[in-house]
């Protein structure tokens, strides 16, 4: 009798057609940025929220805006201010006359993507508002749990070097992001040809270039495609073992946690799926690991001091940790 085991594979073409939608859509208005894109649309794939660091002016917040235009579904934006409660996010009860009873006013939080501009420029009690929504897409609200529509994604984005009026992201709620993305500025060519798109746009808003490809309830399907993505033992102990050469790195003062252990898998997963394949490899867990690392590891103050980056000290801890072949 013929062993068909390997025959039984994830049909992957629809997944990998509707990517290349996205990136032809999105690539109609944002010029280079690939590594960003491709991040992002394994973000959604993954089911994480997604941390978006450039300096102002690299499109960080345009892109956003343009991938969930791309998809149809409902979209809020949030403006992150020193002054901004929590209740201006999440919502609140207000008193009906009429009914004599409060009635719970939805905030912007409750969207399917939500995009969270300068997050960093919100105190720490409004930071803490989002921890509950984006570890468990629901929110609580005078002893009421409302759930989120599913897909759920926050978008968040924020400048480095600008620091007057901004705070410090709690380590719980970076923890809570799949991804941080570090955008970098285009190169020579590559602003030649946003100049030339942008003349040619005419003062058309980008956003009315891209047309929708993607529904609800495809991300669902390729969302659960994804979860068959395969992944062998010992690339389980070759996430552990990057995990762990983190937590004891002399260079860092906070070692990632199992959350990231979790992250790193996941992500993989949809990366080999956009790849167009049903199994992942060293080389998909190498690509993914530093995005999800970077925001939730902390060097120790001399590594500071010295202008070390976590970027640099996972590079090196990559090539400590034996690759399995």
């Amino acid at each position: 009798m013929e062993d068909n085991t390997f025959e039984t594979r994830v049909d992957l073409t629809a997944l990998r057609d509707s990517v290349e939608k996205i990136r032809s859509e999105v690539g109609k208005v944002i010029v280079g940025q690939d590594e960003m894109i491709t991040l992002l649309i394994t973000a959604i794939l993954a089911d994480g929220h997604v941390l978006i660091e450039g300096v102002p002016g690299v499109a960080k917040t345009l892109t956003a805006r343009l991938m969930a235009s791309v998809i149809s579904v409902n979209f809020s934006r949030i403006q992150f201010t020193p002054d901004l409660m929590p209740s201006d996010v999440l919502g609140t009860s207000v008193y009906n006359l009429k009914t004599s009873a409060f009635e719970f006013k939805a905030g912007p939080i409750f969207s399917n993507i939500v995009l969270i501009d300068e997050i960093n420029r919100a105190p720490a009690k409004t930071q803490a508002a989002l921890f509950e929504v984006m570890e468990e897409r629901q929110v609580t609200v005078d002893g009421h749990t409302y759930p989120m529509e599913t897909p759920y994604m926050v978008i968040a984005t924020q400048n480095p070097v600008e620091h007057e009026g901004t705070y410090r992201l709690p380590e719980a709620e970076l923890d809570r992001f799949l991804f941080k993305i570090a955008v970098q500025y285009p190169t020579m060519d590559q602003e030649v040809d946003i100049l030339r798109g942008h003349q040619e746009r005419k003062g058309q808003m980008p956003t009315g270039k891209v047309s929708r490809v993607l529904t609800p309830q495809e991300i669902a399907a390729y969302r659960a495609k994804v979860h068959e993505v395969y992944c062998e033992d010992h690339l389980f102990r070759y996430i552990a073992g990057i995990i762990h050469e983190t937590r004891n790195s002399p260079a860092l003062f906070l070692g990632a946690s199992p959350r990231a252990s979790v992250a790193i898998l996941n992500s993989a997963k949809a990366f080999a799926a956009v790849s167009g394949r049903d199994f992942i490899t060293p080389e998909d867990i190498r690509y993914v690991a530093i995005p999800a690392l970077r925001h939730r590891v902390i060097l120790t103050p001399d590594k500071e001091m010295e202008g070390v980056t976590s970027d640099e000290v996972l590079k090196q801890i990559m090539e400590k940790v034996e690759v399995p072949r």
